[in-house]
């Protein structure tokens, strides 16, 4: 079984930063793309950046800029160094992974999130 675990959520000042890590467990060959989204309250869940396996990244246009994802594909971890937070970057924030197991199943895995919340 796969599991994602994400840490890092809290209460932060507009203008603040957090930084989000998240890491996955279980027999796992290798993971491609990881990621983060997010989902505030009545609305859709979103993505906020993606990293592939190779490095490569990609932002939501409300983060580029603020945001910096990374990953340690050998620890099998991805972060998100969130900075100059916003009111409306409040939500909960869920990571994401595409999964490849030996047995070359493909899994998308989520993590349970964790909760930002931006005070203005």
């Amino acid at each position: 079984q796969v599991q994602l675990v994400e840490s890092g959520g809290g209460l932060v000042q507009s203008g603040g930063s957090l930084r989000l890590s998240c890491a996955a467990s279980g027999i796992i060959f290798m993971i491609n793309d990881m990621g983060w989204y997010r989902q505030a309250p009545g609305k859709e869940r979103e993505l906020v950046a993606r990293i592939t396996s190779s490095g490569s990244t990609n932002y939501a246009d409300s983060v580029k800029g603020r945001f910096t994802v990374s990953r340690d594909s050998p620890k099998n971890t991805v972060s998100i160094q969130m900075d100059s937070l916003k009111p409306e970057d409040a939500a909960v924030y869920y990571c994401n992974a595409a999964v490849i197991l030996y047995s070359g199943r493909h899994l998308e895995v989520w993590g349970q999130g964790t909760l930002v919340t931006v005070s203005s």
